[in-house]
């Protein structure tokens, strides 16, 4: 008789249970499907194509998986609230976003394994080209946050060796001029140089780094006192859309809003002015992502209309975005070319260009595969 009487009260409970599931994938099934998410400024991953082959290959039910993550009712809000649960419990980390002193927060790499000898075949890469172009070619790789940072770090935390990777990279690429700006931002590191909630350098930072270039190329730098800075606060940068910390310290974008022309070329058609004609998408300034405003985000090929002589080439990752402004005060013409939307000859440009200079980030070139397109197509 107590055994039935267990049972009978715990009835309602598993019904109760059952319904909030059931009602839970209702509402997920109703829940209205996004192709983008603002906040994480990507692509939400779509219902994937059915296929027999794809579904006994077991890609489809990863996809499928995929699919649920990013589309399921009130995502942002359970995020959120993930976040700050961590948060409270100690942890010092979240989604690959570590919490640093001073509110800044810095990219998890514990290990480049991942990515094979992406790294080093990179490298060769840009040793191959300049050493097709002699004396054209200047390679800049910027440090992470982390490596310049580390004290602001979490004590004993294994991240990778960034030093020792750095140090066999540019041993690697001895034709080309190389910038190693450890040194350089070391020294300015009590200054603004790396954004709080995003994984960029700001503009300061890119301007350090571009005042060492023509330090080197015998050039004048742009001015930033002659000009009109314009700074754009409340910035909540892609570390910050990631980790979704709760009580993030917003940073400051600074731009200085040039009239210099810009196109974005697309091979096979005409090339087509910028909207305002521009270098800068002040639209982008109201959104999350406000350092898309930098040269209209990513693009393929550009080509800026500069204020000195001669013409260069940047061959670059995000990075080089705010910094390819501060070359129009050097130079004539700059053309800007990111392989991750341009997977071309590069050879067909190279007469149009004095000088190139090949600028990422670490985090970016131990991973982006792209960069071998520097060599693309040699045999045409």
């Amino acid at each position: 008789m107590k055994e039935t009487w267990k049972k009978l009260k715990a009835a309602p409970v598993a019904l109760l249970f059952f319904a909030f599931l059931f009602g839970f994938m209702i509402l997920d099934m109703m829940w209205p499907k996004r192709e983008y998410s603002e906040l994480e400024n990507r692509k939400l991953q779509q219902v994937p194509a059915f296929s027999w082959s794809a579904l006994f290959s077991n890609q489809w039910t990863a996809d499928y998986g995929l699919y649920i993550q990013d589309q399921f009712a009130f995502r942002d809000s359970w995020i959120d609230l993930k976040s700050r649960a961590e948060y409270f419990l100690g942890k010092t980390e979240n989604n690959e976003v570590i919490y640093g002193d001073d509110d800044m927060m810095f990219t998890k790499f514990y290990s480049l394994e991942r990515y094979g000898d992406t790294w080093l075949r990179n490298a060769q890469a840009v040793e191959q080209f300049a050493a097709r172009h002699p004396g054209k070619v200047s390679f800049m790789l910027a440090p992470s946050a982390s490596l310049i940072y580390e004290d602001n770090l979490p004590a004993n935390l294994p991240l990778a060796d960034e030093a020792a990777y750095l140090d066999q990279i540019f041993a690697a690429v001895p034709s080309a001029e190389v910038y190693d700006l450890r040194e350089l931002f070391t020294q300015h590191k009590d200054e603004y140089i790396f954004y709080r909630t995003d994984h960029h350098w700001t503009t300061h930072g890119a301007w350090l780094a571009y005042s060492e270039f023509c330090a080197r190329n015998g050039l004048t730098p742009f001015d930033t006192e002659a000009h009109e800075k314009v700074e754009i606060e409340d910035f909540y940068g892609t570390s910050y859309s990631k980790s979704r910390l709760w009580n993030a310290v917003s940073d400051t974008l600074t731009y200085y809003p040039l009239d210099n022309s810009m196109e974005i070329v697309v091979p096979g058609e005409n090339s087509a002015a910028s909207a305002d004609g521009t270098m800068y998408n002040l639209s982008a300034l109201e959104k999350r992502d406000k350092y898309s405003a930098f040269l209209w985000g990513n693009n393929g090929y550009s080509e800026i209309e500069g204020d000195g002589e001669g013409s260069i080439l940047v061959v670059k990752d995000s990075y080089g975005n705010s910094f390819a402004p501060f070359l129009t005060a050097n130079y004539a013409k700059v053309g800007v070319v990111d392989f991750r939307y341009r997977k071309a000859n590069l050879e067909d440009l190279m007469e149009q260009y004095d000088q190139v200079l090949i600028l990422y980030n670490f985090q970016s070139f131990y991973k982006d595969d792209s960069v071998r397109c520097l060599n693309l197509n040699l045999a045409q």
